[in-house]
């Protein structure tokens, strides 16, 4: 009877040595990723590509440099090509930073909040800034679209299944995301847990904790193949890091130059015919309280600012102006305008962050391009200024 078990027991040894060398070498290369990520950041920090903006490793490594600003905004972050653009004034960190942009056309506050909630404990006590389309506080239900596009399966997994956000948040971000079901058609799994999460059940709470170790393998995965495709763009896309070079920046003359320098878009009004005729100014003004007052911006913005707080991360909040101009035009008065501009800060303060709405270029026709939600060189030179204030420890200015 013994002798076969001293015959298996080898057998069984070499197994599970076997299994203990390939969890080694598992460790050991998740650890030379890791590494080779954080040497590369000088290089992707201030670049925006699609990896960045879906996976996390990139986002990571920029919340652990602290030479490094995180910036989320949607398309304002991508455009105009000019040198006064927060990533390409940043990029040689001429004032001992360089900004990490992570945005895409349409990105939206509930999809950021899925990435804070991610990354969770490592954006503790870090610095980082949030950029606001203020069009989407004017409109009862902002485009979809924009959610579905920069939707990250993995992010939202890691955000559900993660430990950094308590269930009570948790389960009001899940009733949000499921409005948005056709981004959970072919995340069963995830549409299951969200479900057991938004139901506030008993039952549900105890089935989602029975799934909980299931989600956690599905993030090991997503995780793994997140640094394997970062290991890819490192090798095969990153551009050579810039020379970091530091100078004495003069904001006043700065902006004053961009400011000559106006924009042949800047001051243009290009938009429908039905704006063409003239439109009495006021007579619009209660459609756009109405939609000032029942966006649902407004609840995705809390829940943002709830997981800022969560994650003792250290915001600030910016806010591009209205372009007052076009809205003028529209039938949009100044006085109903200020309504947004008192709503966003006292929304902001309530969690003891700070906020810049540049609410006294409303009406600036050379901040805006085309009076919509993208800065001119000279609205980039403010959001820069504020930038600059922010992460030095100064109050930004407007």
């Amino acid at each position: 009877m013994t002798a076969p078990t001293k015959k298996r027991m080898p057998h069984g040894f070499a197994g599970l040595l076997a299994l203990v060398l390939a969890a080694i070498i598992l460790i050991a290369a998740h650890r030379v990723l890791i590494h080779l990520e954080h040497a590369s950041i000088v290089s992707t920090a201030p670049e925006i590509f699609a990896l960045k903006n879906q996976g996390l490793a990139f986002q990571r490594a920029a919340a652990h440099s602290p030479d490094v600003l995180p910036i989320y905004g949607s398309s304002e972050l991508l455009r105009p090509s000019a040198p006064e653009r927060g990533n390409i004034f940043f990029r040689t960190a001429p004032t001992g930073f360089q900004l990490s942009p992570v945005a895409g056309g349409g990105a939206n506050m509930l999809i950021w909040l899925q990435k804070v909630g991610a990354l969770g404990s490592t954006l503790r006590d870090k610095r980082l800034a949030i950029s606001l389309s203020p069009n989407w506080f004017c409109t009862p239900k902002p485009g979809v679209q924009g959610y579905i596009g920069n939707f990250s399966p993995m992010a939202a997994t890691e955000m559900v299944f993660g430990t950094a956000l308590d269930f009570g948040l948790k389960r009001d971000i899940a009733a949000r995301m499921l409005q948005f079901p056709e981004t959970l058609e072919p995340k069963s799994f995830l549409e299951f847990a969200l479900r057991r999460l938004a139901s506030g059940r008993l039952l549900d709470r105890m089935v989602f904790y029975a799934v909980w170790p299931a989600g956690k393998i599905q993030t090991v995965l997503y995780e793994l193949e997140d640094h394997w495709a970062a290991l890819n763009h490192i090798k095969r896309q990153t551009k050579p890091p810039p020379r970091l070079q530091e100078q004495t920046i003069d904001w006043s003359q700065f902006i004053a130059n961009a400011s000559k320098a106006k924009s042949a878009d800047a001051g243009r009004i290009q938009q429908p015919s039905q704006f063409d005729r003239k439109v009495t100014r006021g007579s619009r003004d209660v459609g756009f309280l109405t939609g000032v007052k029942t966006s649902s911006a407004w609840v995705d913005l809390d829940l943002l600012l709830r997981c800022l707080t969560t994650v003792h991360a250290r915001p600030l909040i910016l806010s591009m102006p209205l372009g007052g101009e076009f809205y003028d035009h529209a039938g949009v008065s100044r006085s109903a305008r200020d309504e947004f501009y008192r709503k966003l800060p006292a929304l902001v303060e309530q969690y003891h962050f700070p906020v810049v709405e540049f609410q006294d270029h409303d009406e600036d026709p050379a901040f805006l391009i085309q009076h919509s939600p993208h800065l001119t060189a000279k609205g980039w030179c403010y959001y820069d200024r504020a930038l600059d204030d922010f992460f030095h420890g100064r109050l930004p200015r407007r």
